[in-house]
């Protein structure tokens, strides 16, 4: 075959053209885009990488603007628990200063205003805000986490920045862990609140371990004297118990026995039971982390040395007919009572009150407190096993002393929003649970909620079960039908409109700290009064009660659980009553008194510092995380430009070299259109 001039020139000119051209528009485009391919046809495989890159720097981004929105919170919680910090210093040393005992009232008057306007400081910057949400109120950030009373108002929710797949960093500290925590460091302490001194005829007043019962309690002919105890142990279990001592054996003795009341042996102390320099009883418990701890005692002693002896009763109501005045009782009826405890309770309607109205010997039998329209328990209802508050959902068993409550009997009495007298018998039985009216004319099934609905084993019972019959009883809405119906369907469906019906009257439930309160919605002074307890309270000769709700107990100075407001305000009423320990006889009766207040402050300046490292651990973290983010961020976008950018040097020099290699081309296309018509023949 000829080769012609015309296959000459298409073979070096068409195909080569074409190419040059295609990796010329190439280059242009890189260099004008900066990037190596644009599409995915360009290059598959850069393609994918880079999409691949491109979905690690988006994440990264999500991941460092997470982090500084969450480091913004966190130095600003840390900003502010530093003046928590400062506020709750110049406290410590107010009240160091009302203790040293040099003040007058004026002086201590001073104090307290002082410690009201810090008390006013702490709430406002409780309620710091930043871009309008507030720090402090867990994940309900437009909720102002404290009320002016000191309520906290906010959630327990904690909130997370976003630091990676699984992965994510708490940055916030809710008002439910710094205002409501808890330090599983800290040994509940408990204190009575009756100043004790020696009796008269003894002479002096200064009362120690050393002084003899004789000299404490009186010199009694039968030289006996009795002390019934009652109260709870570390780990849930109530006790009851009495100790007969002799006139010759001492406080310190007394003291033992109290000890071993908890568990206490010679070879392990749970408790440790001390006498305060002003004659309290002061009980530390060993463990760690428990609310449990709980105490009650009274004691007596028969002066007219007769039989049977009026001091060794088997149930302390029968010590009402003593005195707790020494002449008194000396020259009266002859027994005398000594009270360790006064909380300025009613007494219940099922305890007789005598004359002389002995309150110190009422341990659970009182009535709850009123206020407005408002009635509320003083006992927290805490879970033996987790130290937690109880909840609606909660198993009574699961805070109640002892394995079962199959038996028991709870005594529920008062007055209804209408001011009608009840008494109410509650029933625990595993064959199902009932509640009593009328002396025992008329009884109710109280409902599960299975299908089909059956009375509820006496284990399963619910705090909400037995708040459902205690709005039942205290609104005066029953079911229609009693179980003498003997149709579970028809009395479960009246079970359930009473309680709904009840539920526009008044409302019965659990406070954020485990206490029983109920509300009046319809007087704004309720008539309701009530009292709840252990059908074998006061008893002696039966087993300790399973549960109690309220009671002249022991006054806490020191506990695991924290109420930051509460406690705050509660040490600030010591200055201002000028009560220097626990007296019942000086202003509040529950008040603790400035040495106290002044261990208890420390104890939530502690809780205030623990938190502000949390909350500083959380800042370094996030730090941590951010300066990490960032470095990912250069790294993956470097890689990037590496895969998908172009080299502007690399590819300039490329179009000069095509530039060349097409301009060659067109001067040899252009030599060889030159020849002549012999050549090209």
């Amino acid at each position: 075959m000829r080769i012609t001039q015309s296959m000459y020139y298409k073979n070096l000119y068409g195909t080569n053209n074409e190419n040059l051209q295609t990796r010329l528009f190439d280059v242009n485009k890189q260099i004008a885009s900066g990037l190596k391919i644009q599409y995915a046809s360009d290059d598959v495989a850069t393609f994918a990488q880079t999409m691949r890159l491109d979905n690690e720097i988006t994440t990264l981004a999500q991941i460092k603007k997470s982090t500084q929105n969450g480091f913004k919170v966190s130095t600003q919680s840390d900003d502010t628990l530093n003046n928590f910090v400062t506020s709750m210093t110049r406290m410590k040393t107010l009240l160091i200063q009302a203790g040293s005992g040099v003040n007058d009232e004026t002086s201590l008057d001073a104090i307290a205003l002082e410690l009201r306007g810090q008390e006013s400081h702490l709430k406002n910057l409780a309620n710091t805000s930043i871009n309008g949400q507030f720090l402090f109120s867990g994940s309900a950030v437009d909720v102002k986490p404290i009320s002016e009373d000191g309520t906290y108002n906010g959630n327990a929710t904690k909130m997370n920045s976003f630091l990676g797949s699984n992965a994510s960093q708490q940055y916030n500290i809710s008002g439910a862990e710094l205002f409501l925590g808890e330090e599983s460091s800290v040994r509940r302490e408990i204190t009575t609140n009756v100043t004790q001194n020696l009796n008269a005829p003894t002479g002096g007043n200064s009362l120690s371990e050393s002084s003899t019962l004789g000299e404490f309690m009186g010199l009694s002919p039968s030289n006996q004297q009795f002390f019934y105890l009652r109260g709870v142990q570390s780990n849930g279990t109530a006790f009851n118990q009495k100790v007969t001592l002799t006139n010759a054996e001492t406080v310190g003795d007394l003291l033992t026995q109290i000890g071993n009341a908890y568990g206490n042996t010679i070879a392990n102390k749970v408790v440790d039971v001390s006498l305060s320099g002003s004659g309290q009883i002061v009980i530390a418990d060993k463990l760690k982390g428990s609310s449990k701890l709980d105490f009650h005692m009274v004691g007596a002693t028969d002066f007219d040395g007769t039989l049977p002896d009026n001091a060794d009763v088997t149930n302390v109501d029968a010590l009402d007919s003593g005195s707790n005045d020494y002449t008194t009782a000396s020259g009266g009826p002859g027994l005398y009572v000594r009270e360790f405890m006064k909380s300025g309770f009613t007494q219940s309607d099922s305890v007789s009150a005598a004359d002389n109205n002995l309150e110190g010997i009422l341990y659970d039998r009182t009535k709850f407190s009123v206020t407005g329209n408002t009635v509320s328990s003083n006992i927290a209802q805490i879970n033996k096993d987790t130290n937690a508050f109880a909840t609606p959902s909660t198993k009574i068993l699961d805070v109640a002393s002892g394995t079962t409550l199959d038996t028991k009997q709870f005594q529920f009495s008062g007055t209804n929003v209408s001011g009608t007298a009840f008494d109410v018998q509650i029933d625990f039985a595993n064959a199902g649970s009932t509640f009593t009216l009328d002396g025992g004319v008329t009884t109710y099934d109280i409902f599960d909620v299975g299908s089909p609905r059956a009375a509820v084993s006496g284990d399963d019972m619910t705090y909400q079960q037995l708040m459902d019959v205690i709005n039942m009883v205290t609104t005066g809405n029953l079911p229609a039908n009693s179980n003498a119906l003997g149709n579970d369907a028809q009395e479960a469906i009246d079970y359930d409109a009473a309680i709904k019906t009840s539920n526009f009257a008044g409302t019965t439930s659990l406070s954020n700290d485990g206490k029983i309160e109920f509300g009046d919605l319809n007087f704004t002074t309720t008539q309701v009064t009530m009292s709840l307890h252990d059908s074998n309270s006061g008893d002696f000769t039966q087993p300790a009660s399973v549960l109690s709700f309220n009671s002249n107990n022991a006054l806490a100075v020191r506990d695991a659980k924290t109420d930051f407001f509460k406690t705050i305000d509660e040490l600030i009423k010591s200055v201002e009553n000028h009560i220097t320990y626990p007296d019942s006889t000086v202003g509040n009766q529950r008040s603790v008194g400035i040495e106290n207040s002044i261990a208890m402050m420390e104890d939530l300046f502690n809780h205030t510092v623990r938190s502000q490292s949390i909350v500083g651990a959380n800042s370094n973290a996030l730090t941590s995380s951010l300066e990490r983010t960032e470095i990912l961020d250069i790294s993956t976008k470097t890689l990037r430009s590496e895969v998908v950018d172009t080299d502007l040097a690399e590819s300039a020099l490329r179009l000069t070299q095509l530039t060349l290699n097409y301009e060659a081309m067109l001067s040899t296309v252009g030599k060889v259109s030159k020849l002549s018509l012999v050549n090209y023949l």
